[in-house]
């Protein structure tokens, strides 16, 4: 397995995903969105496993403005705008080569062992 933890230092999801991942002692790369963030790459990948941009998003984020902005742009641009404003994506994003999930979802990370 190659597992890679988009998260924040401060996401409790993310600490909690870091702890399954270290009980289980599989090896993972944890990237955090706020120093480094995800490649156009990596984050058309994951949009892909998620079926939707949609389903990426924080309804919950703290800038609503660009939460706002991303719904009502053209579905052409809104990858951009997601790209430039990483801040808006709900965490833990964990991916698993071309597999991925969003949230803290152990149910789906045991399929993967």
């Amino acid at each position: 397995m190659n597992i890679q933890i988009f998260g924040t230092k401060k996401c409790f999801d993310t600490k909690k995903a870091e702890r399954y991942f270290k009980e289980r002692r599989v090896r993972y790369q944890m990237i955090d969105l706020m120093d480094k963030g995800m490649s156009r790459g990596e984050l058309t990948s994951v949009v892909q496993a998620v079926k939707g941009l949609d389903n990426l998003l924080d309804p919950n984020a703290k800038d609503r403005q660009t939460l706002a902005l991303i719904q009502y742009l053209v579905d052409a641009d809104k990858l951009d705008k997601v790209l430039e404003n990483q801040q808006v994506i709900r965490t833990p994003v964990v991916r698993n080569g071309r597999q991925a999930t969003v949230g803290y979802c152990p149910d789906v990370w045991k399929t993967w062992e």
